[in-house]
């Protein structure tokens, strides 16, 4: 299994109008870590980006699971960016 590294980006206004989804956003993610799938996965600090790791048999498999994420169906992630990564330490 390789890794993969998600850097993107919310919203104006995200903390607003995440509120409606939230709850399925969390139990997708809670499910996706449950399977190993997803090691970590948060905001920065006043929610303009957003950070995670997956563990995947390929990029584009990660890339399918975020797609499917209510919170980018629903445009509170704006852009999704997927990058193949080595962990040196």
């Amino acid at each position: 299994m390789a890794r993969f590294v998600l850097w993107g980006t919310y919203c104006d206004g995200a903390l607003q109008k995440r509120e409606p989804f939230r709850d399925e956003h969390l139990a997708g993610l809670r499910e996706l870590k449950e399977q190993g799938i997803l090691i970590t996965l948060g905001p920065t600090e006043g929610s303009t980006h957003v950070f995670a790791i997956f563990e995947s048999d390929s990029k584009a498999s990660v890339c399918a699971l975020l797609e499917q994420d209510v919170y980018w169906r629903e445009g509170i992630w704006t852009q999704l960016d997927v990058y193949p990564w080595v962990q040196a330490f």
